[in-house]
């Protein structure tokens, strides 16, 4: 059987001026997952249109597709194509989970959630001529899952091809959360074994890794085994994690560390502590957001803070407010959005009966334009503050000013080297999108991340034996 997956291209990642790092950072994984359960004499290849032009001169028997609420149009005008030439196409992701009967027009199945127990079933169906119109994953597990078709990556053209997934979804549930609604119906968080996610690992080339979990710390018995596992494999590693997690973890945080941490996502979300009961972030409230800054860096961890606007207690002050006290804090990077009220979430809900909604636009629900009726600003201001946020916190003086809350020469050698390469050199990158050689910037990205390694402080963290393959454990490790 033909097989071809594709990752469509999210809207704003299809500028022909200049393409922004972010989008060719990480290869498909989710579509490489799949493909692992495709037996070997199968024709499957992987599509990611951020990085490269999808032809469409094929005759693939089976085409899957995964969707964004972005990348809709473009998922179902792709989906289109290839059922009028006759091909089996299927339709999963995000936005098939929240809007199914809308997919459904341009499928001949579609995937509701996620699809470990699922994918495999519709393929035995699908062999037997017997596939069903709509699986709806229920059974949530990671135990068996095939290793990762990394073979279909086309590595060179991602700035972090070694990224990894080693648990699914969140044990939290804010309201504007779109994952919230993908893992409905069943368990909202689990992972995968501490010994599946180390083997994954050890097939993984070089030094850098990047966890793409929502909350990698969202189980600290298996964070804590992790990491433990993970020490002495000399990585460096980037993750996300929560303000909780930071001061209520300081062991497992201490062994994240030890083994490679080097820098951490990290939603705060808002800095108007009346937001998050509203939008139930109750795992931030009552937090010392500048302590868990101030616990990362004298770990030598990097912070990218990410920040949303437009709540209903933000008022024209939010923006100014906001970035100074991220500068103030001497947070590395930051993220910055708009409240977007995503299909199928509690936020949707209640925007949507409140009759706040402004349109549909799928394409449009980017979080860096306004769909809905802010409460206490215009949509003009809070997408005119949207932007004025990204332009000062990213201005030369203000990676500055951040830098200079550190103490010592080399952390502020390392702030402003990290904040200034991800947003001061966009058409750089897009020069080595293009030219797909963005692969070669990766020893500069671990430099960086090097420079804060140091003797964690607090209390000391007992070395762990590295983790070796089943094979290496019957042999004594050298000494």
């Amino acid at each position: 059987m033909r097989v071809k997956m594709i990752l469509p291209a999210l809207t704003e990642a299809t500028s022909p001026f200049f393409r922004p790092i972010k989008y060719s950072l990480f290869p498909p994984l989710g579509l490489a997952t799949l493909a692992a359960y495709l037996p070997e004499d199968d024709q499957v290849s992987i599509h990611d249109e951020h990085v490269e032009k999808v032809r469409f001169d094929d005759e693939p028997d089976l085409v899957v597709i995964q969707v964004y609420i972005t990348s809709a149009r473009r998922s179902y005008q792709i989906a289109d194509t290839y059922r009028a030439r006759g091909a089996y196409v299927v339709l999963g992701g995000l936005h098939v989970t929240s809007l199914p009967d809308e997919a459904m027009q341009h499928a001949d199945t579609i995937f509701l959630g996620p699809g470990e127990d699922t994918w495999p079933q519709f393929l035995t169906d699908l062999r037997a001529g017997v596939p069903l119109r709509r699986y709806e994953s229920t059974h949530r597990s990671l135990f068996g899952v095939p290793p990762i078709r990394r073979d279909l990556i086309k590595r060179h053209r991602y700035l972090v091809p070694n990224s990894i997934v080693v648990s699914r979804g969140c044990p939290h549930v804010c309201d504007f959360c779109y994952k919230v609604a993908f893992f409905k119906g069943g368990k909202q968080f689990y992972t995968q074994t501490v010994d599946g996610a180390l083997a994954e690992i050890d097939r993984l080339p070089g030094r850098h890794l990047y966890f793409l979990d929502d909350h990698l710390f969202g189980s600290p018995p298996f964070a804590e085994a992790l990491f433990d596992g993970m020490r002495g494999m000399g990585r460096l590693w980037q993750a996300a994690g929560t303000v909780k997690a930071v001061l209520e973890q300081p062991r497992v945080l201490e062994k994240a560390v030890a083994s490679g941490l080097r820098s951490l996502f990290v939603g705060f979300e808002t800095v108007n502590s009346a937001n998050l009961s509203e939008q139930r972030k109750y795992q931030n409230i009552g937090r010392d957001y500048a302590a868990a800054i101030r616990r990362l860096h004298d770990l030598g961890v990097m912070v990218n803070g990410s920040f949303v606007f437009g709540m209903d207690q933000d008022g024209p002050d939010v923006f100014d407010r906001t970035v100074e006290w991220a500068i103030e804090n001497g947070i590395e990077t930051a993220t910055f959005h708009i409240l977007t009220p995503y299909p199928d979430t509690a936020l949707y809900e209640r925007i949507k009966s409140a009759e706040r909604l402004l349109h549909s636009d799928w394409d449009l629900y980017d979080t860096r334009h306004v769909v809905f009726k802010p409460a206490r600003l215009t949509p003009a201001e809070l997408e005119a503050g949207y932007w004025s946020a990204y332009r000062e916190f990213y201005r030369w003086g203000s990676i500055f000013r951040g830098a200079s809350a550190k103490p010592g020469l080399k952390p502020r050698l390392r702030h402003i080297a990290y904040a200034g390469g991800w947003k001061k050199f966009e058409p750089i990158w897009d020069l080595a999108i293009r030219s797909r050689q963005v692969l070669h910037a990766l020893p500069v990205l671990e430099l960086i991340l090097a420079a804060g390694d140091r003797r964690a402080s607090g209390p000391t963290v007992t070395a762990a034996e590295p983790y070796r393959t089943p094979a290496a454990r019957a042999t004594p490790p050298p000494r």
